[in-house]
C-alpha cells in the first residue's frame, strides 16, 4: 500500500510486519520515532504476541534483546550514535554468541563535540564487531532492508544492523510502498532458532573460551560473514520476485556500464550524486555511481569487477578514521589491489556532523579528480582559513584553549575575515 509517511513510521510498520516477539526500546535521537511507532502498534493491538519493553539505557536495550534471542524469541531494537557506543560490549556479545537480532541504527555523528546530525561515524565505530551492516539509500529501501534483514539474520544466526541516515531519512516525509502482512509472511518464515535456552534440553550459551579454541570461534564468525555475501544476493532476488521491486543486494550501479569515472558511496547521499551524474552526462562526461548496500560483509570481489574498467574512482563518505583517512576508501583500495591496471583512487570525506553535501561541491570535486588528482583524504568544503588559524594559534600559545569552542569563535568573526 502506498503511503505518504515519515520514514521512521514506515520502518516501524515494516518491522511490525516481521512479527517481532520482543522489542527493547530506549529513546535517542534520531531513531526515537521508530520505537515510538512500534510501541503504538503494540498498544493498539495491531502488533500482537509481542512484548514491548521500556529499558533504562541503550546497554540494557541490547542486553534484553540478547536474552530474548537466546530464549528463542525474534528480537528487535534500535539506537544511534552515543547509544551505540554505550551498548558496545553487548554489540560484540550479540555477534560472538551468534544471536540473530535485528537493530536499526539511525546514523548520527559521535561526539565530542556534541552533534546530533547525520554522518556514518557511529556505524563505522562498530564495523568490525561481527554484525552484518546494510545501508539504505531511501526510505523505501529502509523498509525493504528490514524485511530482508530478519530473514538473513535468522538463516545465518548472526545479528544484522540496518543503517539509515538520521533526519535525512528517519524524519523525511515520502511516498513509501508498505507491503501487506500476507506478503511478508510468505517471504519471511517463522523464526526457528539455531540455539535456544530450553529447560527440557539444557545447554550453556556464552561459555569461557581459552586460547585453544578462540581462533576457531572467531574464524567461524568470519566464515558466516562470507556466507552472507551469497545469501544477500539470493534473498534480494527473492524479494524482487515477491514484492516486484529491486532492493538490497551487495551493491548496485547507476550509469556505470560505460563510465570512465565511478563514484563509490553509501546511504542517502547517493540520491544527490545521481543528480550530479545526470547533469555531467548531459555535458558528455562518462561518469557513474556504485552504491554500496552491504558494508559488512564487504563485497570486495563484486566491487573489483565493477571498478576494473574505470580510469578514476572517487569515494565519497561520511566518516573519518583519524590518522588513516576514509574507512570506506580504504576498503575500496583493498578491492582495487592486484588489478593489472588499477584506476586512480580519490578519497573524499564529506557531510561530517550533518554538513550539507551540495551538487555544486560535488561537481567541483568530480571535475578536479580528472585534472588534478590528490593523494590522501580530501575534506569536502573544509574551511581552510579557520583551520589554519587554529593550528597557528595552538603553536603560538601553549594554553590555546578548547578546539571546538575556538573554531566556533573564529567562524563568528566577520565574513570578510573568515573568507580571507
Amino acid at each position: 500500500m502506498l503511503k505518504q509517511i515519515e520514514g521512521s513510521h514506515a520502518m516501524a510498520e515494516a518491522i511490525a510486519l516481521c512479527r517481532p516477539e520482543v522489542i527493547c526500546a530506549y529513546p535517542i535521537t534520531p531513531q526515537t520515532h521508530i520505537v515510538e511507532g512500534l510501541g503504538d502498534l503494540v498498544r493498539e493491538g495491531a502488533l500482537q504476541n509481542c512484548e514491548f519493553i521500556n529499558v533504562e539505557s541503550e546497554f540494557a536495550a541490547l542486553s534484553v534483546a540478547i536474552g530474548a534471542s537466546a530464549a528463542g524469541a525474534r528480537a528487535y531494537t534500535a539506537t544511534a550514535s552515543q547509544g551505540l557506543l554505550y551498548m558496545a560490549e553487548a554489540v560484540y556479545n550479540a555477534s560472538g554468541l551468534g544471536l540473530p537480532i535485528v537493530m536499526t541504527l539511525g546514523n548520527r555523528a559521535i561526539g565530542a563535540p556534541i552533534n546530533i546530525w547525520n554522518d556514518h561515524s557511529d556505524a563505522m565505530s562498530m564495523r568490525d564487531a561481527g554484525w552484518i551492516q546494510l545501508f539504505a539509500e531511501t526510505n523505501q529501501e529502509a523498509v525493504d532492508l528490514h524485511i530482508i534483514a530478519f530473514k538473513l539474520a535468522e538463516e545465518l544466526s548472526m545479528p544484522t544492523m540496518v543503517c539509515v541516515d538520521g533526519f535525512i531519512l528517519t524524519h523525511a516525509m515520502e511516498r513509501v510502498d508498505i507491503p501487506d502482512q500476507a506478503q511478508v509472511d510468505a517471504y519471511l518464515p517463522p523464526f526457528e532458532p539455531v540455539q535456544v535456552l530450553d529447560p527440557a534440553e539444557p545447554v550453556s550459551i556464552g561459555a569461557m573460551v581459552g586460547p585453544e579454541a578462540f581462533t576457531e570461534v572467531r574464524f567461524l564468525g568470519h566464515y558466516k560473514q562470507t556466507q552472507a555475501l551469497s545469501l544477500i544476493g539470493t534473498y534480494s532476488a527473492e524479494f524482487k520476485q515477491a514484492f516486484g521491486r529491486d532492493s538490497g543486494g551487495l551493491l548496485r550501479g547507476y550509469r556505470a556500464e560505460d563510465a570512465e569515472m565511478l563514484i563509490v558511496a553509501m546511504g542517502s547521499v547517493c540520491g544527490t550524486i545521481k543528480d550530479v551524474i545526470d547533469e555531467m552526462r548531459e555535458e558528455g562526461i562518462a561518469i557513474g555511481l556504485v552504491t554500496i548496500v552491504s558494508y559488512r560483509p564487504f563485497p570486495t570481489d563484486e566491487l573489483r569487477g565493477v571498478l576494473a574498467g574505470a580510469k578514476d574512482v572517487v569515494v565519497v563518505e561520511k566518516a573519518i578514521a583519524p590518522g588513516l583517512g576514509g574507512p570506506l576508501a580504504n576498503n575500496v583500495d583493498m578491492a582495487l589491489r592486484n588489478l593489472p591496471k588499477s584506476p586512480r583512487l580519490h578519497s573524499a570525506v564529506a557531510g561530517l556532523g550533518g554538513r550539507p553535501i551540495t551538487k555544486a561541491s560535488l561537481h567541483a570535486l568530480f571535475r578536479r579528480a580528472t585534472v588534478q588528482p590528490w593523494e590522501g583524504t580530501h575534506f569536502l568544503d573544509l574551511n581552510a582559513v579557520v583551520v589554519s588559524r587554529e593550528i597557528h594559534g595552538s603553536r603560538k600559545k601553549r594554553r590555546s584553549g578548547p578546539t571546538a569552542e575556538n573554531i566556533l569563535r573564529r567562524l563568528a568573526e566577520t565574513p570578510t575575515q573568515a573568507a580571507e
